[in-house]
C-alpha cells in the first residue's frame, strides 16, 4: 500500500528535513507544498510532486479552500504542516476539513502550550519553574510604575490571527521604563491583545526535543548551539547532539504528559547563571534543527508517521552525542556579522577560521546533500539574487 504524505511550508529548512525523512521511507509518497513558486523541499529528489498554494499568512481563507479542495480530491494519509501559522490554522478548522488528517493532538490541547500564557499556569500547576510573571489582557491594564527592571514583554501568543491574516508578534527586553514606552508604542498589537511581563533570567537556552504518543513519551533528543545567526543569539548555524540533562527531560515529560500530549515538541529553557532551569516556551511543530536529530538517529519525522499509520518503527534507546549540524548558507552570514561588529582581531581571527577549518568528520550539512543537491543550488541561487540587490 502506498501511503501520500503532504508536506506543507516547504520553504522551510525543516521541511526538507520531513522530506528526505520520509522519502526514503517504503511505501511514502510525499507530496510538498508552499505559496511560492518552487520552494526548497519542493527541489528534493524525495518530493513526487510539488503544489502552489495561496499565502496562509496574508490570505488564510484562500489557503484553507485551497486545502479544502485538494484533501477532496487527493487522498493524503498525512497532511504535515510545520510552521506556527499552518498548523494552527488548519487545527482551528478541522471541522472544516473533513478529509484532512493531521498528526497533533486537538486544537485545544495544542493552545494550552503554544499560549505562554496558559503555559505558565499550566507549568506552575505542575510545579515546573517559570520566571516570575504577570498577566495583562491589553496594555491599558499595565501600571507602569509596579515593573521591576530589565524584565521581558513576551505576548501569549507568537502569531494572532484576524480576519485580515496573521500578525507576528516579537519578545521584548526593557531595561527602563523608556524602552517599556517604546515597546508599547510600537507593536499595537499589545493595545488589544494578552501578554506577560516576565523577570529576565541571565544564562543561556537549552531544549529538549520531544515524540509523544496518547500523553506518553517516546523517545527525547538534546543538543547544543554552537554557532547562531546573529552571533549573540538567534538562530543556530551550527549545533551538535547532547545528552538530555535529566533535569530538564523530567521537567518537559511532566509538562506533556500533564497536557496529555500526541506528536512532537521542542520545549524551551532558560539555565539562570546559578544553574536553576525555567521553562520558557513550547513549539508545538517540527523545530529548526530537526535534521540534526535524524543524522544522529532519532528521525522524528519517520516515528511520527509510523505512530499515525502503524508502520512498525521503534524508537531508538540511544543516539550519536557530537554529531554536528550546519546550515552552511546561515554560518556564512553569521561569519559576516561577526567580522562586522566590535571584536577584537584575534577573536575574528579564530572565528575565521573555525568557518573554513570545520570538524568534516562529525559534520554534515543541512541543505547541501550529494545525494540531494537541488535544494542546495535552490538556496545558493536564491541567496547570490538577495546579495546582489
Amino acid at each position: 500500500m502506498i501511503y501520500n504524505i503532504l508536506v506543507l511550508d516547504a520553504g522551510q529548512r525543516s521541511a526538507l528535513a520531513v522530506t528526505r525523512s520520509l522519502g526514503k521511507l517504503e511505501n511514502i509518497r510525499v507530496t510538498t507544498a508552499d505559496y511560492t513558486s518552487q520552494a526548497l523541499a519542493g527541489c528534493s529528489r524525495f518530493s513526487q510532486q510539488y503544489l502552489v498554494s495561496p499565502n496562509p499568512i496574508n490570505d488564510p481563507k484562500d489557503y484553507l479552500s485551497w486545502i479544502e479542495n485538494l484533501t477532496s480530491e487527493t487522498e493524503f494519509a498525512l497532511v504535515l504542516p510545520v510552521t506556527e501559522v499552518t498548523s494552527q490554522l488548519l487545527l482551528m478548522n478541522s471541522a472544516q476539513l473533513p478529509k484532512m488528517r493531521l498528526a497533533f493532538t486537538s486544537y485545544e490541547n495544542v493552545m494550552q502550550i503554544a499560549d505562554k500564557g496558559n503555559l505558565v499556569n499550566l507549568a506552575m500547576q505542575l510545579g515546573i519553574s517559570v520566571p516570575k510573571s504577570e498577566w495583562f489582557k491589553n496594555s491599558g491594564d499595565l501600571n507602569p510604575n509596579n515593573i521591576r527592571y530589565p524584565a521581558v514583554i513576551k505576548p501569549c501568543l507568537s502569531k494572532i490571527y484576524t480576519e485580515n491574516g496573521w500578525i507576528a508578534t516579537t519578545v521584548k527586553i526593557i531595561q527602563n521604563e523608556a524602552d517599556l514606552t517604546r515597546v508599547l508604542n510600537s507593536e499595537g498589537y499589545l493595545k488589544t491583545s494578552p501578554f506577560m511581563i516576565q523577570e529576565f533570567i541571565p544564562g543561556h537556552g537549552a531544549g529538549i526535543f520531544c515524540l509523544f504518543r496518547d500523553g506518553k513519551p517516546e523517545v527525547f533528543f538534546a543538543h547544543q548551539r554552537l554557532r547562531e545567526k546573529p552571533p549573540q543569539g538567534g538562530i543556530s548555524v551550527l549545533s551538535e547532539s547532547a545528552t538530555p540533562r535529566p533535569v530538564l527531560q523530567e521537567a518537559a515529560e511532566k509538562l506533556l504528559s500533564g497536557a496529555n500530549w500526541h506528536g512532537v515538541a521542542m520545549v524551551e529553557f532558560r539555565i539562570g547563571e546559578d544553574g536553576t532551569s525555567y521553562l520558557m516556551e513550547v513549539n508545538t511543530r517540527f523545530w529548526g534543527s530537526l535534521q540534526l536529530s535524524i543524522d544522529a538517529g532519532v528521525d522524528f519525522p519517520a516515528l511520527l508517521v509510523s505512530n499515525e499509520l502503524n508502520l512498525g518503527l521503534v524508537a531508538p534507546s540511544t543516539y550519536k552525542v557530537g554529531q554536528r549540524l550546519r546550515w552552511l548558507l546561515g554560518d556564512l552570514d553569521s561569519l559576516y556579522i561577526y567580522l562586522k561588529s566590535n571584536y577584537g582581531k584575534k577573536q575574528k581571527l579564530v572565528r575565521f577560521l573555525q568557518f573554513f577549518i570545520p570538524d568534516f568528520f562529525n559534520t554534515r550539512h543541512e541543505v547541501n546533500r550529494i545525494s540531494d543537491l537541488k535544494p542546495a543550488i535552490f538556496e545558493a541561487k536564491h541567496y547570490l539574487q538577495q546579495f546582489l540587490r
